[in-house]
């Protein structure tokens, strides 16, 4: 997953994360872009919302510049 561990990529729901829709295209599931910290480090994770409690991780990766300002701007501690 772009140099992110799986179990890596699950810890940034453990705090606070700034969320978006992917509405890009139809992927026939709703994605959403879910950027928060692991390790004092910006990581962005794209998933599906299974129901309760349950995520499944599409990909993961370092956030990027822009995405790192969108989630400092955002982000509510």
């Amino acid at each position: 997953m772009h140099g992110i561990a799986f179990e890596d990529a699950a810890r940034i729901f453990e705090g606070p994360t700034v969320e978006r829709v992917d509405d890009r295209f139809d992927y026939g599931e709703v994605r959403i872009y879910a950027i928060g910290l692991v390790n004092g480090l910006e990581i962005t994770v794209v998933y599906s919302d299974r129901g309760e409690d349950e995520r499944r991780i599409i990909s993961a990766w370092r956030s990027q510049a822009h995405e790192r300002r969108y989630y400092w701007q955002n982000v509510e501690s």
